[in-house]
């Protein structure tokens, strides 16, 4: 699956039925990511969850192979050194900070809204691992 380089934010998220519509919920957390405005129109896709889905159809005609290939790289490498916010806490107790289209970053040892300088140590194509370097004051 390519990711637009214009992706605002990325969340899981139920469907619910409300007097006759489909509702999801954006949580506030997301509205103070990236510029996202309250009442202003959003292209949203939906994507199952690994739970659900089974393998995806292939993209018109596109092997496996090809489609890995064609993907984007991730948006940090080992080594590397960032500032992020611990956005939620995995199934696992592990914190989810989010980088440039969304890509997750798994940070053990945080708490949600923690500010922590981390350097990532494991990339994979659709996911990375950092240590915390450092706590950070949430006013720097």
């Amino acid at each position: 699956m390519e990711i637009s380089e214009e992706l605002e934010c990325l969340f899981s998220a139920s469907i619910e039925e409300r007097d006759g519509s489909y509702v999801i919920d954006v949580p506030e957390r997301e509205l103070h990511v990236g510029d996202l405005r309250e009442g202003d129109t959003y292209r949203v896709a939906l994507v199952s969850s690994p739970a659900r889905s089974g393998p995806g159809p292939v993209e018109q005609g596109k092997t496996d192979s090809q489609q890995e290939r064609d993907a984007p790289e991730p948006p940090v490498e080992e080594g590397e050194v960032r500032d992020v916010e611990i956005e939620d806490i995995g199934e696992q107790g592990d914190g989810i900070a989010r980088v440039e289209r969304g890509f997750v970053v798994i940070v053990p040892d945080t708490d949600e809204t923690e500010r922590v300088k981390i350097e990532i140590t494991d990339v994979r194509r659709n996911v990375a691992f950092a240590e915390v370097v450092e706590r950070l004051s949430y006013y720097e």
